[in-house]
């Protein structure tokens, strides 16, 4: 009941604790069996309290996914509690990002993809994280010197035809 007391826990989690403290398989079942009955352990509840803790630190769906399927969770199951959870992982994304970063877009390429990086690191799909990052398509501010093509238009022959001239180094 103490580690109850303090948060809520997976099934699996709690079993694999109490086993790891010494009581026999069977009592940790049947132990656990009781405490589900009572309402007093929910794997739903953990799920939803899990996901809803994880967003709050900024974590971006892939990455909560990655954790619970880590702790035995299925797939599927997660899946339903991240629709559930109705949680705007685009709007997080974007949040998270001005943070870490400010208001302002990138300034470069390498400031984009520093980003980008970023995100995906916290477990952001890699469209919300070009969204968020100020990627093609998107504004990232009064002047975004990415072109649609994701690349940097200041540079030289950037999106022209033309050739590159350069001045004399007279």
């Amino acid at each position: 009941m103490d580690l109850l007391a303090r948060r809520e826990h997976s099934p699996r989690e709690l079993r694999t604790k109490l086993l790891g403290r010494g009581h026999p398989a069977d009592e940790v079942d049947a132990a656990l069996d009781a405490l589900e009955r009572e309402g007093l352990l929910s794997a739903a509840r953990y799920l939803e309290s899990f996901i809803a803790s994880h967003a709050r630190r900024g974590h971006g769906p892939v990455r909560i996914r990655t954790e619970l399927e880590r702790q035995g969770i299925s797939r599927d199951e997660v899946s339903q509690a991240l629709q559930a959870a109705g949680i705007d992982f685009a709007a997080l994304a974007r949040d998270v990002c001005q943070r870490r970063f400010g208001a302002a877009g990138p300034r470069d390429f390498a400031d984009r993809a520093k980003r980008l990086r970023f995100l995906q690191y916290r477990g952001f799909s890699a469209e919300d994280a070009r969204r968020a990052a100020g990627g093609a398509g998107t504004p990232a501010g009064p002047h975004d010197p990415l072109d649609d093509a994701g690349g940097y238009s200041g540079l030289p022959g950037a999106g022209d035809d033309e050739p590159d001239t350069f001045p004399d180094d007279s």
